[in-house]
């Protein structure tokens, strides 16, 4: 049965019942116990951002609050997911990653080619990304592309809170390392999602809105970016295919390709900076795929070269919105207002 909740509830309900269904999964961070908590409010226990809400009075000794010191807890998490462990890790900022990059793609990326695929390490790394919140350079990149550019690790970028659920339970499920990528000023987003558990693939894209004029890829939260740009654009009769691939690594390249041998046109919308992004990733893959399809350039929607300014009225000209998509489109189809 399918409710409306909202982002950070679709992420609640989806460890709350890996938990339930797993006992080998733990929870361990900065305030996954504690946070917003107090002693007498159990209830209200579960961090800063009320994802882990709930779970420690009722999984005793599975919900691990950390130091503050990502090497140690992030180690921590790969140690125990090669002992059998299924540890779902909360970085908060994917800034952080600096601190931790050694213990991820040098340790856990490379344990089952290491070890002749003998070695499992089911951990999944939680993490914040995105700018929106004015919180400044240091807590508002995304980085996923970094972490897509790693063979051994898998990247998920839910852009949706069905999307959240789904992905979440089969990333706790998997037996690689995932990289779990949230954007901050998506927790409040509500859809509608099953009350039941579900899981949804790795490296299946899903094509959000069916169109034959040009084809919109779209990451997290510029999902919904592309989908009002489609709005708009549907009002002059240009009809856009707007796919969300769901995961970085793998990557769903045959929907994509597919699509853009339909509609001849494509266009990238990727809130990370343009270099060796998502978007250049998949602009590259369509070039060397599907060249003979193309009937305009390919485009790209994407940050500046830039780290994300404070300033509220440079960190909303930073971040791509829907009239840069439009004038994307535009721009490929030769259509004018």
């Amino acid at each position: 049965m399918a409710r409306t909740i909202s982002y950070r509830e679709a992420l609640n309900e989806a460890l709350m019942q890996e938990m339930e269904r797993d006992s080998s999964v733990i929870v361990m961070g900065e305030d996954n116990a504690g946070g917003a908590g107090a002693p007498g409010e159990p209830d209200a226990w579960g961090g800063v951002l009320g994802v882990t809400k709930g779970l420690y009075p009722k999984f005793p000794g599975r919900v691990l609050d950390t130091p503050i010191s990502e090497s140690a807890f992030v180690g921590a998490a790969v140690g125990a997911a090669t002992r059998g462990l299924r540890p779902v890790a909360e970085l908060m900022f994917i800034d952080f990653m600096g601190v931790c990059f050694d213990q991820i793609f040098n340790q856990a990326a490379k344990f089952r080619y290491m070890f002749g695929g003998k070695a499992v390490t089911p951990v999944v790394i939680r993490a914040m990304y995105g700018a929106g919140l004015r919180a400044a350079a240091q807590h508002s990149q995304a980085l996923y592309p970094l972490f897509t550019h790693i063979p051994g690790l898998k990247v998920v970028i839910p852009s949706s809170p069905y999307e959240a659920k789904g992905l979440m339970i089969q990333s706790i499920r998997d037996d690689d390392p995932v990289i779990f990528c949230e954007h901050k000023a998506m927790y409040d987003t509500t859809g509608e999602v099953p009350a039941e558990s579900y899981t949804i693939p790795f490296g299946e894209a899903n094509v959000v809105r069916e169109g034959d004029d040009v084809t919109v890829v779209a990451f997290g939260r510029m999902v919904s970016v592309a989908e009002q740009a489609a709005d708009e654009l549907a009002k002059a009769g240009v009809g856009c295919e707007v796919i969300d691939p769901r995961t970085t690594s793998p990557l769903d390249a045959d929907t994509i390709i597919e699509s853009v041998e339909n509609t001849g046109r494509l266009v990238v919308v990727d809130e990370s900076t343009p270099r060796c992004s998502m978007a250049t990733d998949v602009s590259a893959l369509v070039a060397k795929e599907a060249f003979g399809s193309l009937r305009a350039p390919i485009e790209m929607v994407t940050a500046p070269h830039t780290p994300v300014p404070f300033s509220p009225v440079l960190e909303d000209l930073y971040i791509p919105d829907a009239q840069r998509v439009v004038n994307a489109v535009k721009s490929v189809t030769g259509w004018e207002r």
